[in-house]
């Protein structure tokens, strides 16, 4: 951590003490800490106390024009390498969820574009609710890493998920996030969401594809210093910033973006690309007549996984996905073969599995090794997943 520096934000919640350790432990490997403390955190730790331990000032308020001539606020959340929010509480989850800045921490987080990582604390009961599960979700997919909440006894003489990580967990995540930029240098293709095939100019074939699992590739893609090219459908998942985004409508249009994209090192083929369009679709409304339900004539449309494994210029690794309702290995073995690319992750969109459009993943790896199935997990987790074996294979 040498010659880093932390900007770090602390949370009113009795967890706040640890905090303290925190500065001391990130100092020791060499990162400046500045602090930042909401109102609620100076109800448990001191400013003074923060101040001493950091060496630094500790700033408090977002009105206060003596710390807006020396720097800006604005400026000050863009200094850091990293931010740390510990602890997090439900209070500031929910704030940064929602895009509040209504205090100096909550506008620091809503202003920088530096990486953050959160260390949530609170009453089990709170971290349990609904509305902080859901405010979890939305922050893992905005690309907010997470350390913790770890289970244990609570101050307030309830056991559960809900403690803050200890100082040393958090500085492993810090090292963790702060780690090397494996992926510099190299230029990934990512496709991701639907695509939109029209019927008319106002009803178009499509599937329930959200796009955050391809969202969440390409932000842990870029996390490991990866330029990445996102090429995605209509997708109702955020886009991931700093991605050279491409936005397409049609299986053909998507083709043609991923082959704009080349050369690549690597291309991550996530986009759910319906498998047909309507041939000759209609420049303007159909309506309903005497005649009864037009007939639609459907064509094949481009199969754009078999043909970046095939091209010219083909990435060196070529990753596609295999959407499946049954005899999920199976298929996705065969489509691997077929479609000639170098790794298929498969998995279950079965309705009742809650996949497809859903927060979480269940996928199988399947390579020349075999197949290697991971646990049901988040989105975000299955991205940081495989961005870190994509990164062993490019750099090996």
């Amino acid at each position: 951590m040498q010659g880093t520096r932390i900007l770090l934000i602390i949370g009113g919640g009795i967890a706040a003490y640890k905090s303290l350790d925190l500065i001391r432990r990130l100092k020791e490997r060499g990162a400046a800490v500045t602090p930042v403390l909401t109102r609620a955190a100076e109800e448990f730790v001191t400013p003074l106390s923060v101040s001493a331990l950091a060496g630094e000032k500790a700033y408090r308020d977002l009105f206060d024009l003596t710390d807006e001539a020396e720097m800006g606020h604005i400026q000050l959340s863009r200094v850091a390498d990293l931010v740390v929010v510990a602890p997090a509480t439900a209070d500031l989850m929910a704030k940064m969820a929602q895009g509040l800045a209504g205090d100096l921490a909550s506008t620091l987080l809503l202003a920088t574009d530096t990486p953050v990582l959160i260390a949530p604390a609170m009453n089990v009961r709170m971290w349990d609710h609904a509305a902080t599960q859901r405010n979890a979700m939305t922050l893992k997919d905005d690309g907010i890493g997470f350390v913790g909440p770890n289970e244990g006894d609570m101050a307030c003489g309830e056991f559960g998920p809900g403690r803050m990580a200890e100082p040393l967990e958090i500085v492993a995540a810090v090292e963790t996030a702060l780690g090397d930029k494996v992926l510099s240098g190299k230029r990934i293709l990512v496709t991701s969401g639907p695509t939109h095939e029209p019927i008319d100019p106002v009803r178009y074939i499509a599937n329930r594809s959200s796009g955050s699992q391809g969202s969440a590739i390409a932000r842990a893609l870029m996390g490991l210093g990866a330029e990445v090219v996102f090429v995605t459908g209509p997708a109702d998942a955020a886009r991931p910033l700093g991605a050279d985004i491409v936005e397409v409508q049609t299986a053909r249009e998507m083709l043609d973006a991923a082959i704009a994209a080349l050369p690549a090192d690597a291309a991550i083929c996530a986009a759910a690309v319906a498998d047909w369009h309507v041939v000759g679709a209609s420049d303007h409304k159909l309506k309903k007549t005497k005649d009864g339900t037009p007939a639609l004539k459907f064509g094949e449309n481009p199969d754009i996984l078999k043909t970046l494994s095939s091209h010219a210029s083909r990435p060196g690794l070529v990753v596609g996905f295999a959407a499946e309702t049954d005899d999920v290995i199976k298929n996705a073995t065969a489509k691997r073969n077929r479609k000639g690319c170098d790794w298929i992750v498969a998995n279950d969109v079965s309705p009742e599995t809650g996949i497809m459009g859903g927060s979480e993943n269940a996928v199988t790896l399947i390579s020349d090794d075999g197949a290697d199935s991971w646990p049901r997990m988040s989105k975000v987790d299955v991205a940081r997943r495989l961005a870190a074996r994509i990164a062993e294979s490019l750099t090996k």
